[in-house]
Parts: structure tokens; C-alpha cells; sequence
């Protein structure tokens, strides 16, 4: 299936491969690539904490070929409606509405380099936003506070952004302790082949000599 949005691909386009390490103050644009989904994520998730909204990894689309996602839809955590659903009490505090239809979001595709790029990327929201809010630079024609629960939400994506960090370095890690592992045990493989194979050599001449 076809993206949404057009690619600004080719050499006028300078440098845009993005690392997680200056992901935190770059705001997405068209035809911006990256080394892969997780890094495109990353971007997105902190680019969200920085302006005031939750980043949402929301759709997805795999490929008919190997079944791998080359396709995904990065949103506002205000994004679409909620259901409504019968109350069980008339004594319950009715939910805070924390969807409220905003439009904000990226698309990423892979292409055939295996690289990631914005092929979509919608700026604006519907709502406040919390660092507007926080600084005092919030809309006069916008009045409605962020519920806690936003706030929290906030608190939390900060925390999982930084603990997904920390888990990527963790796994580089052990990654290199098991490749120093796999060469220990070929080489130990080895001297344990020549070693038999000399025992063999060894038994060999003993039992083809000649008695005296």
C-alpha cells in the first residue's frame, strides 16, 4: 500500500540521518532517515517529551514477503476518541477524556536500503500542550488545564525513554561479552581437535613399530 506524503529523497537533501544521541532536540521533517525503527522512535519520543505531549506507537504494516514491519504510525497519546461505555455504578467518577481526536503524527517507512524515513509528519495538536503550559505560554483562546493523568503519562514515557536507552546499552553489552565467548570456545575447540589428533598420531606409530 501506498504512504501518505511525498519523500524529499537525493543530494539536496544534506545529512539526514539522524543518531539517537541529537535525537532529543530535532524536530521531525519529510524525508528525514534513519538506521532503523527503533531509532525513528526514539527521535519521535523525544521530541514528544521535549514539546509536551506522549508519543503512541500506534499502526503498523508488514511486509508480504518476510512478514517483517516496514511500516509504522508514530501518534499523540491524544489521538482518536474513546470508546464509550456503559457505567457499572452511577456512583463512579466518570473517567477524565484523554483522547480528544489530535492529528499529530509521523510515518515511517523502510525503504530499500533498509533505512528508515518521515514519509508523514504532522506538527500541530488540538490540545495544550504541557511545556507550553508549564512555561505560562499557553493560547489565550485555549483554557483547559492537563488532567494529572497527562502529567503522569509524561513522568512515565521520560522514565521508559530512559530505561530504553540504558536497556540498548545493557544488550551491546552482553553482545560483546558472547562474541568474546563464541571466539573462546572455536579456539578452545581447536586445541582440543589438536590435541587429539596428536594422541591419534601418537597411537599410531606406537602400534605400527616393530617389536625388537
Amino acid at each position: 500500500m501506498a504512504v501518505e506524503g511525498n519523500l524529499l529523497r537525493g543530494e539536496d537533501v544534506v545529512e539526514n540521518t539522524i543518531t539517537e544521541e541529537a535525537s532529543s532536540v530535532v524536530e521531525p521533517f519529510i524525508g528525514m532517515e534513519f538506521e532503523s525503527e527503533e531509532a525513528a522512535k526514539s527521535l519521535y519520543d523525544s521530541y514528544a517529551t521535549s514539546t509536551g505531549f506522549v508519543m503512541r506507537v500506534d499502526a503498523f504494516r508488514k511486509s508480504m514477503r518476510d512478514g517483517t514491519v516496514v511500516w509504522r504510525r508514530l501518534v499523540c497519546n491524544k489521538e482518536g476518541f474513546r470508546r464509550s461505555r456503559p457505567r457499572r455504578s452511577e456512583s463512579r467518577k466518570p473517567r477524565a477524556i484523554t483522547r480528544e481526536g489530535c492529528k499529530a503524527l509521523i510515518v515511517v517507512k523502510k525503504d530499500k536500503s533498509g533505512k528508515w524515513i518521515v514519509a508523514k509528519f504532522v506538527k500541530e495538536h488540538n490540545h495544550p500542550l504541557l511545556s507550553s503550559l508549564t512555561n505560562g505560554r499557553q493560547s489565550s483562546q485555549i483554557s483547559q488545564p492537563p488532567d494529572e493523568k497527562d502529567v503522569k503519562i509524561k513522568e512515565l514515557s521520560t522514565e521508559l525513554s530512559r530505561e530504553r536507552k540504558r536497556c540498548a546499552t545493557l544488550q551491546q553489552q552482553l553482545d560483546m561479552v558472547l562474541n568474546v565467548m563464541e571466539e573462546h570456545a572455536n579456539h578452545l575447540s581447536v586445541n582440543i581437535n589438536n590435541v587429539i589428533q596428536s594422541v591419534k598420531e601418537i597411537e599410531s606409530i606406537t602400534f605400527t613399530k616393530p617389536l625388537s
